[in-house]
């Protein structure tokens, strides 16, 4: 396999952890409508979130959520989640757009931790860091996808909140 062909499945993996819309985009999205700057921090709190978990998977994080008790608690913590986030969303269904202030206030800093922090808890995310573990086994082919990996996901929170 050659260096280039690793890096492309790399870049193609990181497309598939940033792209997807979900929470991060949509509050990388809303933002970007007042400052690109606080969106592109919100994008790399989120990919340090997804190197959190890159990094915990090559120290073997894995032999120990290989458990049916571990398994079981994020499947309900991300279900519940997943309602809390359905219930707030449920009770502000009537309320009109223009009654809603933008946040001021963030500093870049604080929008980094909101992306660090959301992307941290987010269960698809645990569930794509978990499915890509077998993705590389070599040390010099994992370098080359981790780099692929950075590259797309930057590549992504530097042009989006742009595009916007």
């Amino acid at each position: 396999m050659s260096l280039l062909s690793i890096f492309l499945g790399g870049f193609t993996l990181g497309l598939g952890a940033a792209v997807p819309l979900g929470p991060i985009n949509i509050l990388i999205m809303n933002e970007a409508l007042q400052s690109y700057k606080k969106a592109v921090a919100i994008g790399f709190g989120a990919m340090s979130a997804d190197i959190t978990y890159l990094v915990l998977l090559l120290y073997g994080i894995t032999n120990y959520l290989n458990n049916d008790y571990v398994l079981d608690f994020l499947s309900l913590f991300g279900g519940f989640f997943l309602i809390y986030l359905a219930i707030l969303i449920f009770r502000g269904r009537n309320k009109d757009i223009s009654q809603t202030s933008p946040q001021q206030n963030t500093t870049v800093l604080s929008n980094y931790l909101k992306g660090y922090t959301l992307t941290l808890i987010n269960p698809y995310t645990v569930l794509f860091w978990l499915s890509v573990t077998s993705y590389s086994t070599t040390t010099q082919s994992l370098v080359i996808t981790v780099l692929g990996l950075i590259c797309a996901i930057m590549l992504w929170i530097l042009i989006m909140p742009f595009l916007i």
